[in-house]
């Protein structure tokens, strides 16, 4: 018998979008979900003809997220939206999803969730109050090798954590920052827009939501040392970040969208008293596992070495790389089957996932304008 899919609508991500793309399809990977409506740009024409190259009917291309919810409210309900996902810049994410979360639909949300940690709660105690599905999508996490990694930390294959590492450098913003005009063009370099942070809020908070998925374990204070290069810009481009965590156990991470020439070089390690895991995103199908006085290994996806999360994140025979789309896939497939009531631990990050992200970028901000200090992450 055949699974009814789930009905999706989508805010943002038409036209030259990146992450568009990315998310729609992602949702069709598994066949868990179905795009029936949405608000692809902010102008009429432009969202128009995107909508219908998609194959969107012409009756559920909105203008806006106020007519979705008009006259998706008008549908019966084995015909309205279920889901949204939210692909906008970063100021329109706390007054979509909390406008969704009020009609009662699911979130999908990009990340950071909002601008603010005060914005993140009220969504978290709204989430709270309506019982629905909200996940924010850390692409990262939804790799096979980087659940393979979570599972042998958690049966203790490296022993217990002593050091953590996390570097997610990037060189894009490199060839703008030097010239004001030239930044007044990127929205991400506009506090109005992309919110307190640019580099801690964008990368960063892959990093450091990264740390704490694989580890599973709570970053209880940071330091942090920022960089924003020319007086003139009150965004951070560059940033790093001292951690400890329970115990002993400390670590650092380091994040910058002016590291010249480089182009997503996410890597995170983790130390343990046994040994240490390594993993990579531009080379996100290996797996590397060193042990005290044996030699290095190298584990991949699609053999039968691998725990059941990363096996039911694999969607390929061994050999065949699975890269971004297949992440992101899997986060959608969490999330179809806690929608369904059938939620998987660890299938999808969550709203947590989200404010925690946000309560991150502000101690780091906090830390570095009181001159670098300490702070204390509750």
């Amino acid at each position: 018998m055949s699974m009814a899919k789930i009905r999706m609508g989508i805010l943002g991500g038409g036209g030259d979008s990146f992450i568009g793309p990315v998310h729609r399809i992602a949702s069709s990977m598994f066949d868990r979900f179905e795009i029936v409506g949405g608000v692809f740009n902010s102008n009429w024409e432009d969202n128009f003809r995107f909508a219908k190259k998609i194959g969107l009917n012409e009756d559920r291309i909105y203008k806006d997220l106020e007519e979705l919810l008009s006259k998706e409210r008008s549908l019966a309900e084995d015909k309205r939206i279920e889901v949204v996902s939210v692909l906008t810049p970063n100021f329109l994410h706390f007054p979509m999803a909390k406008k969704l979360l009020e009609e009662g639909f699911h979130v999908i949300c990009e990340k950071p969730l909002t601008t603010s940690y005060a914005e993140a709660l009220e969504l978290k105690k709204l989430r709270e109050d309506k019982q629905l599905i909200f996940a924010v999508t850390y692409t990262y996490s939804g790799y096979p090798m980087v659940r393979q990694m979570r599972s042998m930390i958690q049966d203790g294959k490296i022993g217990t954590i002593q050091k953590i590492d996390a570097q997610y450098y990037q060189g894009w913003i490199n060839p703008v920052i030097h010239d004001p005009e030239s930044r007044k063009k990127v929205w991400r370099l506009q506090p109005e827009k992309s919110g307190q942070s640019c580099c801690i809020g964008d990368v960063g908070t892959h990093a450091f939501q990264m740390l704490e998925y694989v580890t599973g374990q709570p970053i209880k204070s940071i330091l942090a040392d920022l960089n924003y290069l020319y007086e003139d810009n009150v965004m951070d481009i560059d940033g790093t970040v001292l951690l400890r965590l329970d115990g002993n156990a400390k670590g650092v991470l380091r994040a910058s969208q002016i590291a010249t020439a480089e182009e997503n070089s996410f890597t995170v390690a983790i130390y343990g008293t046994k040994g240490h895991l390594k993993w990579a995103q531009e080379n996100p199908n290996y797996l590397y596992h060193g042990l005290e006085g044996s030699p290095l290994q190298v584990l991949k996806p699609g053999h039968e070495y691998n725990s059941d999360a990363a096996t039911q994140s694999t969607k390929l025979p061994p050999g065949h790389p699975e890269g971004i789309f297949d992440a992101m896939g899997n986060i959608y497939h969490g999330v179809a089957d806690a929608i369904v009531n059938n939620p998987r631990e660890g299938s999808y990050p969550d709203l947590i996932d989200g404010v925690r992200g946000m309560q991150f970028i502000e101690c780091v901000i906090q830390s570095h304008k009181s001159g670098n200090q300490w702070t204390e992450i509750k």
